[in-house]
Protein backbone atom coordinates (compact mmCIF):
# COMPACT_ATOMS: atom_id res chain seq x y z
CA UNK A 1 0.00 0.00 0.00
CA UNK A 2 1.24 3.49 -0.83
CA UNK A 3 2.15 6.27 1.54
CA UNK A 4 -0.64 7.48 3.79
CA UNK A 5 -1.07 10.88 2.18
CA UNK A 6 -1.74 9.27 -1.20
CA UNK A 7 -4.56 7.03 0.01
CA UNK A 8 -8.07 7.82 -1.13
CA UNK A 9 -11.27 7.98 0.96
CA UNK A 10 -12.78 4.58 1.73
CA UNK A 11 -15.59 3.79 -0.69
CA UNK A 12 -18.58 1.68 0.36
CA UNK A 13 -17.09 -1.28 -1.54
CA UNK A 14 -13.70 -0.78 0.12
CA UNK A 15 -15.35 -0.49 3.51
CA UNK A 16 -17.13 -3.82 3.03
CA UNK A 17 -13.86 -5.39 1.90
CA UNK A 18 -11.96 -4.02 4.91
CA UNK A 19 -14.54 -4.85 7.55
CA UNK A 20 -16.99 -7.37 6.14
CA UNK A 21 -19.77 -4.94 7.06
CA UNK A 22 -22.03 -2.67 5.08
CA UNK A 23 -22.91 -0.23 7.85
CA UNK A 24 -22.77 2.21 9.47
CA UNK A 25 -21.45 4.48 6.73
CA UNK A 26 -22.22 8.04 5.72
CA UNK A 27 -22.06 9.65 2.27
CA UNK A 28 -19.53 12.45 1.95
CA UNK A 29 -19.69 15.41 -0.40
CA UNK A 30 -17.63 13.68 -3.07
CA UNK A 31 -19.83 10.59 -3.12
CA UNK A 32 -17.38 8.43 -1.23
CA UNK A 33 -18.21 6.79 2.07
CA UNK A 34 -16.54 6.86 5.43
CA UNK A 35 -17.07 4.88 8.60
CA UNK A 36 -19.41 6.64 10.98
CA UNK A 37 -17.54 6.82 14.25
CA UNK A 38 -20.12 7.74 16.86
CA UNK A 39 -17.81 8.26 19.78
CA UNK A 40 -20.61 9.74 21.86
CA UNK A 41 -22.55 6.50 21.60
CA UNK A 42 -19.51 4.66 22.97
CA UNK A 43 -19.35 6.97 25.99
CA UNK A 44 -23.13 6.73 26.49
CA UNK A 45 -23.47 2.96 26.21
CA UNK A 46 -20.17 1.35 27.22
CA UNK A 47 -18.89 1.02 30.79
CA UNK A 48 -15.81 3.21 31.04
CA UNK A 49 -13.79 0.26 32.30
CA UNK A 50 -14.38 -1.37 28.89
CA UNK A 51 -13.23 1.63 26.84
CA UNK A 52 -9.53 1.08 26.12
CA UNK A 53 -8.48 4.74 25.95
CA UNK A 54 -10.09 5.73 29.25
CA UNK A 55 -7.06 5.40 31.54
CA UNK A 56 -6.65 7.49 34.67
CA UNK A 57 -2.90 7.15 35.01
CA UNK A 58 -1.05 9.52 32.65
CA UNK A 59 1.17 7.85 30.06
CA UNK A 60 4.84 7.46 30.88
CA UNK A 61 5.94 9.36 27.77
CA UNK A 62 3.93 12.44 28.77
CA UNK A 63 5.07 12.23 32.39
CA UNK A 64 8.68 12.02 31.27
CA UNK A 65 8.40 15.24 29.26
CA UNK A 66 7.04 17.03 32.31
CA UNK A 67 9.50 15.58 34.81
CA UNK A 68 12.56 16.25 32.64
CA UNK A 69 11.33 19.83 32.10
CA UNK A 70 11.34 19.36 28.33
CA UNK A 71 7.76 20.51 28.78
CA UNK A 72 7.15 23.30 31.30
CA UNK A 73 3.84 24.62 32.65
CA UNK A 74 2.12 26.67 29.97
CA UNK A 75 -1.17 27.10 28.17
CA UNK A 76 -1.99 23.66 26.73
CA UNK A 77 -4.71 21.97 24.70
CA UNK A 78 -5.65 18.29 24.84
CA UNK A 79 -7.13 17.22 21.49
CA UNK A 80 -9.53 14.32 21.90
CA UNK A 81 -9.44 14.65 25.68
CA UNK A 82 -12.15 12.06 26.40
CA UNK A 83 -12.92 11.99 30.11
CA UNK A 84 -10.11 14.45 30.79
CA UNK A 85 -7.66 12.34 32.78
CA UNK A 86 -4.48 13.60 31.12
CA UNK A 87 -5.68 17.20 31.07
CA UNK A 88 -6.34 16.91 34.79
CA UNK A 89 -2.85 15.52 35.33
CA UNK A 90 -1.27 18.48 33.53
CA UNK A 91 -3.48 20.97 35.35
CA UNK A 92 -2.24 19.49 38.60
CA UNK A 93 1.30 20.24 37.42
CA UNK A 94 0.56 23.91 36.86
CA UNK A 95 -0.57 23.90 33.22
CA UNK A 96 -3.58 25.92 32.05
CA UNK A 97 -5.39 23.22 30.10
CA UNK A 98 -8.24 23.22 27.61
CA UNK A 99 -9.64 19.83 26.64
CA UNK A 100 -11.50 19.33 23.36
CA UNK A 101 -13.62 16.36 22.32
CA UNK A 102 -16.35 15.69 19.78
CA UNK A 103 -18.42 13.79 22.34
CA UNK A 104 -20.71 15.87 24.59
CA UNK A 105 -20.97 12.91 26.96
CA UNK A 106 -17.18 12.69 27.29
CA UNK A 107 -16.95 16.43 27.96
CA UNK A 108 -19.59 16.21 30.69
CA UNK A 109 -17.67 13.33 32.26
CA UNK A 110 -14.44 15.32 32.03
CA UNK A 111 -16.00 18.31 33.78
CA UNK A 112 -17.31 16.09 36.57
CA UNK A 113 -13.93 14.38 36.78
CA UNK A 114 -12.05 17.67 37.17
CA UNK A 115 -14.55 18.96 39.72
CA UNK A 116 -14.26 15.82 41.84
CA UNK A 117 -10.47 16.22 41.89
CA UNK A 118 -10.57 19.93 42.66
CA UNK A 119 -8.74 20.82 39.45
CA UNK A 120 -9.60 23.62 37.07
CA UNK A 121 -9.68 22.81 33.35
CA UNK A 122 -11.74 24.12 30.45
CA UNK A 123 -13.55 21.40 28.50
CA UNK A 124 -15.16 22.19 25.16
CA UNK A 125 -17.22 20.18 22.67
CA UNK A 126 -15.63 20.72 19.25
CA UNK A 127 -14.77 18.86 16.07
CA UNK A 128 -11.01 18.72 15.55
CA UNK A 129 -11.56 18.57 11.78
CA UNK A 130 -13.75 21.69 11.68
CA UNK A 131 -12.75 25.33 12.17
CA UNK A 132 -12.47 25.00 15.99
CA UNK A 133 -14.09 28.41 16.45
CA UNK A 134 -15.39 27.17 19.80
CA UNK A 135 -11.87 27.07 21.17
CA UNK A 136 -10.58 30.61 20.64
CA UNK A 137 -7.07 31.72 21.47
CA UNK A 138 -3.76 29.97 20.91
CA UNK A 139 -1.59 27.65 22.96
CA UNK A 140 2.02 26.85 23.79
CA UNK A 141 1.54 23.06 23.83
CA UNK A 142 -0.87 20.74 22.02
CA UNK A 143 -1.11 17.00 22.23
CA UNK A 144 -3.24 14.18 20.91
CA UNK A 145 -2.66 10.91 22.71
CA UNK A 146 -3.73 7.99 20.52
CA UNK A 147 -6.22 10.08 18.61
CA UNK A 148 -4.58 10.33 15.19
CA UNK A 149 -5.25 6.69 14.30
CA UNK A 150 -8.96 7.62 14.34
CA UNK A 151 -8.26 10.21 11.61
CA UNK A 152 -8.04 8.72 8.12
CA UNK A 153 -5.24 9.80 5.77
CA UNK A 154 -7.33 12.10 3.58
CA UNK A 155 -8.36 14.08 6.70
CA UNK A 156 -4.93 14.33 8.28
CA UNK A 157 -3.62 17.39 6.45
CA UNK A 158 -6.62 19.36 7.71
CA UNK A 159 -6.06 18.02 11.20
CA UNK A 160 -2.39 19.00 11.28
CA UNK A 161 -3.21 22.43 9.83
CA UNK A 162 -5.69 22.89 12.67
CA UNK A 163 -3.11 21.89 15.26
CA UNK A 164 -0.57 24.29 13.78
CA UNK A 165 -3.18 27.06 13.79
CA UNK A 166 -3.84 26.52 17.49
CA UNK A 167 -0.18 26.90 18.44
CA UNK A 168 1.90 29.99 18.98
CA UNK A 169 5.14 30.18 16.95
CA UNK A 170 7.59 27.81 18.57
CA UNK A 171 4.77 25.98 20.34
CA UNK A 172 5.28 22.29 21.15
CA UNK A 173 3.22 19.39 19.83
CA UNK A 174 3.10 15.76 20.96
CA UNK A 175 1.30 13.17 18.85
CA UNK A 176 1.12 9.44 19.55
CA UNK A 177 -0.75 6.92 17.39
CA UNK A 178 -0.76 3.22 16.53
CA UNK A 179 2.15 1.89 14.48
CA UNK A 180 1.60 -0.36 11.47
CA UNK A 181 4.11 -2.70 13.13
CA UNK A 182 1.71 -3.36 15.99
CA UNK A 183 0.09 -6.83 16.01
CA UNK A 184 -3.25 -5.65 17.42
CA UNK A 185 -6.58 -6.25 15.67
CA UNK A 186 -5.45 -8.76 13.10
CA UNK A 187 -1.81 -7.75 12.98
CA UNK A 188 -1.64 -6.53 9.39
CA UNK A 189 -3.19 -3.97 7.08
CA UNK A 190 -3.46 -0.23 7.39
CA UNK A 191 -7.16 -0.23 8.31
CA UNK A 192 -8.23 -2.48 11.19
CA UNK A 193 -11.44 -2.86 13.14
CA UNK A 194 -11.55 -2.78 16.93
CA UNK A 195 -13.85 -4.76 19.24
CA UNK A 196 -15.84 -1.55 19.75
CA UNK A 197 -16.53 -1.41 16.01
CA UNK A 198 -14.35 1.59 15.20
CA UNK A 199 -11.97 1.55 12.25
CA UNK A 200 -8.40 2.66 12.92
CA UNK A 201 -5.61 3.58 10.53
CA UNK A 202 -2.16 2.22 11.43
CA UNK A 203 0.72 4.49 10.39
CA UNK A 204 4.38 4.20 9.45
CA UNK A 205 7.10 6.49 10.74
CA UNK A 206 7.77 7.67 7.20
CA UNK A 207 4.27 8.83 6.42
CA UNK A 208 3.99 10.67 9.74
CA UNK A 209 7.29 12.42 9.16
CA UNK A 210 6.00 13.53 5.77
CA UNK A 211 2.70 14.66 7.32
CA UNK A 212 4.23 16.71 10.13
CA UNK A 213 7.39 18.23 8.70
CA UNK A 214 5.66 20.88 6.58
CA UNK A 215 4.41 22.54 9.77
CA UNK A 216 6.75 21.35 12.52
CA UNK A 217 10.39 20.87 13.28
CA UNK A 218 10.51 17.29 14.50
CA UNK A 219 12.55 16.91 17.67
CA UNK A 220 11.97 13.20 18.06
CA UNK A 221 10.05 10.60 16.07
CA UNK A 222 10.27 6.95 17.09
CA UNK A 223 8.32 3.77 17.69
CA UNK A 224 7.68 3.04 21.36
CA UNK A 225 5.89 0.39 23.37
CA UNK A 226 2.93 1.55 25.43
CA UNK A 227 1.61 -0.54 28.29
CA UNK A 228 -2.02 0.06 27.37
CA UNK A 229 -5.14 -0.64 29.40
CA UNK A 230 -5.58 -4.25 28.29
CA UNK A 231 -2.36 -5.12 26.46
CA UNK A 232 0.92 -3.52 25.39
CA UNK A 233 1.10 -2.13 21.87
CA UNK A 234 3.44 -0.33 19.53
CA UNK A 235 2.88 3.34 18.80
CA UNK A 236 4.68 6.10 16.94
CA UNK A 237 5.74 8.97 19.17
CA UNK A 238 6.35 12.37 17.59
CA UNK A 239 7.47 15.39 19.63
CA UNK A 240 7.69 18.57 17.61
CA UNK A 241 8.03 22.33 17.59
CA UNK A 242 5.95 24.60 15.39
CA UNK A 243 8.04 26.29 12.76
CA UNK A 244 8.54 29.97 13.48
CA UNK A 245 7.23 30.85 10.03
CA UNK A 246 4.33 28.41 10.29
Amino acid sequence: MGRGNNLQPVSSRQFRFLTGKSDPVLPSKDGEYMKQMDMDEIYRTQPLEDVPWVVEKPPEALVRLVETRDLRPCKAIDLGCGTGNYAIYLAGKGFHVTGVDLSPTAINLARENAKSKGVRCDFIVADILADLKEVGGTFDFAYDWELLHHVFPEQRKKFVENVSGLLNPGGLYLSVCFSEEDPQFGGSGKYRETPLGTILYFSSEGELRELFEAYFQIRELKTIQIIGKFAPHLAIYAFMEKRQDG
